[in-house]
C-alpha cells in the first residue's frame, strides 16, 4: 500500500510553498496590466498623498493563505510608493484564528492590520476600528480612483454591519466548490455526480488502498467547518438561525450523516485531523480522487509545478440533495485595522493600496480570487485560476444565497458556534457518535452560553 503520508507536506513546508508561489509577481511587468512604463502611474492617479505616513512601520498579521501569498511579494512596491514599511506575521489558519483574539483581547496595539473572519466577535469586542470616517476623509481616500463599483456585489455588501458602518476591507471572495480528478473517474467509469447520494457512490467506487475516494475537512477546530457547512446549507439547514445555533435540525442532521458516511467509507487515513492544508495536499498529490473546499485553491490545483492534478481536474459547484438549491459555504476574508493601533492612517493607506484595482490585477496574475470584477474578468486571472474553476465559483457567488454563511460568520459568538459544530463533525466522521446525538448535544451546549 502506498504511504499516503509520504506524499504530504508539513504545514511549514506548505506555507513556504504557498508564499513562494507568488514570488514572481513582485517583479511583474506592469505592461501586462495595461499600465504605462512608469510602474507607479496607476497609484499616482489617486488624488491623495501616499507619503503622508512615510517613515512608519506597521505590522500585518494573517493566516498562511492565498491572499497572504499573493500580497507579500508586492509589499516592497507599497513601501516604495508610501515610505511605510510592513512587517508580516503569518501562522497556519488554525493557529492564527486561535491566537489573534488573545492578542486583540489583551489590548495590544499590534498587529496594526490583520486578516479577520469572525466579524461579529470583533465588532462586539471593540477590536475593529470603524472605517467610515476614514473612507470620507479626502486626504486618505479617493473614492473615484478606488472605484467601489468594481467590487463584486457579495464583497461590497459583506463588510457592512447592521449599523451600516464598515469595519473592514474585503480581500478575497471564495465559495466552496468540488474538485474531481477526471482520469481517475474515467478509469472507473464514474460520471461527475450531481447529488450527494451520487457523490457518496462515486467516492466509494474510487476509494482504493492507495487513493482516498474523497477528502474534506474534519478536524475538531472551528477553521475546519467550510465543507461541512456547505452540506448543511445544501440540505436546507442552517448553522445559525434567529441568533441561535440551529445545526440540530433534521436537515442538518441528514446532511452530516452523509458527510460522515462519505469520509468514514472513502476518506483518507486520519481524516479526523484534516484541515484545508491536508485536503489540498492530498488532492494535488494524487492521494484523493475528489475533494471539496475553497475556490481559492483552483490556482494551486492547476499549477503543474505544484500539482499532479494539473490539467486533470473537473471543477463544479457543490452538488445538491436533489430537493434544495446547492448552497455552498461562501465568505470574504477581510482585513481590519486594530482599534488600538497608533498608526491607523498608515494602516488605512495599506488596505486601500492592497485592495485597489491595480494591486488586485497583479494578485490576479497568481490566480488569487480577489474581490474585483475587473480582476476576475482579466485574461491573466482566467489563465492562472482556470476558466472552469472561475465559472464554478462565480456561479455560486452570483446565484447561491450568502445569507446562511453571513448568519454564522456575523454572529458575535461565531467562534464558539464553529468550534462546537467542528467538534460534533469530528465525532461524526470518526464514528464515535451518531450525527443526531453529536449535533443535538453540541447545539444544546453552545446555545446555553450564547448571549441573547
Amino acid at each position: 500500500m502506498t504511504d499516503r503520508k509520504s506524499l504530504t507536506l508539513d504545514r511549514r513546508g506548505f506555507g513556504k510553498l504557498a508564499l513562494g508561489s507568488a514570488a514572481a509577481i513582485g517583479a511583474g511587468n506592469w505592461g501586462r496590466a495595461a499600465f504605462a512604463d512608469d510602474a507607479t502611474a496607476a497609484y499616482h492617479a489617486a488624488n491623495i498623498d501616499w507619503r503622508q505616513a512615510a517613515g512608519q512601520t506597521i505590522q500585518l498579521a494573517g493566516a498562511t493563505h492565498p491572499w497572504s501569498a499573493a500580497i507579500t511579494p508586492l509589499i516592497p512596491q507599497f513601501t516604495a510608493l508610501t515610505g511605510i514599511k510592513v512587517e508580516t506575521d503569518y501562522q497556519s489558519e488554525a493557529e492564527y484564528t486561535a491566537a489573534l483574539p488573545i492578542r486583540l483581547g489583551s489590548g495590544s496595539p499590534t498587529p496594526d492590520v490583520f486578516m479577520f473572519i469572525s466579524y461579529g466577535q470583533g465588532i462586539g469586542a471593540g477590536w475593529l476600528e470603524p472605517l467610515d470616517a476614514m473612507y470620507a476623509d479626502k486626504t486618505l481616500m479617493d473614492p473615484a480612483w478606488y472605484n467601489e463599483a468594481d467590487l463584486l456585489g457579495a464583497a461590497r455588501d459583506f463588510p457592512v454591519w447592521s449599523n451600516k458602518q464598515r469595519y473592514a476591507f474585503p480581500i478575497t471572495t471564495e465559495a466552496q466548490i468540488m474538485f474531481f480528478n477526471q482520469p481517475m473517474l474515467d478509469k472507473k467509469g464514474v460520471a461527475v455526480p450531481k447529488t450527494f447520494d451520487a457523490l457518496l457512490t462515486a467516492a466509494e467506487k474510487l476509494n482504493t488502498p492507495d487513493v482516498a475516494g474523497i477528502a474534506m475537512r474534519a478536524k475538531a477546530a472551528g477553521s475546519a467547518t467550510a465543507a461541512s457547512m456547505g452540506f448543511v446549507f445544501s440540505y436546507g439547514g442552517q448553522l445559525v438561525q434567529d441568533g441561535r445555533a440551529a445545526f440540530d435540525s433534521p436537515e442538518a442532521i441528514a446532511a452530516m450523516e452523509i458527510y460522515g458516511e462519505m469520509l468514514r467509507k472513502a476518506g483518507p487515513i486520519g481524516v479526523g485531523t484534516y484541515d484545508w492544508y491536508e485536503v489540498l495536499n492530498d488532492y494535488t498529490q494524487g492521494a484523493a480522487a475528489i475533494a471539496s473546499d475553497s475556490s481559492n485553491f483552483a490556482g494551486t490545483i492547476a499549477d503543474p509545478t505544484k500539482s499532479r492534478a494539473a490539467g486533470k481536474t473537473t471543477f463544479t459547484s457543490i452538488v445538491s440533495d436533489g430537493s434544495h438549491a446547492p448552497t455552498p459555504y461562501m465568505s470574504c476574508w477581510q482585513a481590519c485595522i486594530n482599534s488600538k493601533s497608533a498608526k491607523k492612517k498608515a494602516a488605512f493607506l495599506f488596505l486601500q493600496w492592497a485592495t485597489s484595482q491595480p494591486t488586485s490585477l497583479l494578485t490576479a496574475f497568481a490566480g488569487l480570487a480577489t474581490t474585483r470584477s475587473s480582476a476576475w474578468s482579466s485574461a491573466a486571472f482566467k489563465k492562472a485560476f482556470g476558466t472552469q474553476a472561475a465559472d464554478a465559483a462565480l456561479y455560486s457567488l452570483s446565484h447561491a444565497s450568502i445569507a446562511p454563511s453571513k448568519a454564522a460568520l456575523f454572529h458575535p459568538q461565531a467562534p464558539q458556534i464553529f468550534d462546537a459544530f467542528a467538534i460534533a463533525t469530528n465525532q461524526i466522521v470518526t464514528g464515535h457518535v451518531s450525527a443526531k446525538d453529536a449535533l443535538t448535544k453540541a447545539a444544546k451546549t453552545v446555545n446555553a452560553v450564547i448571549r441573547p
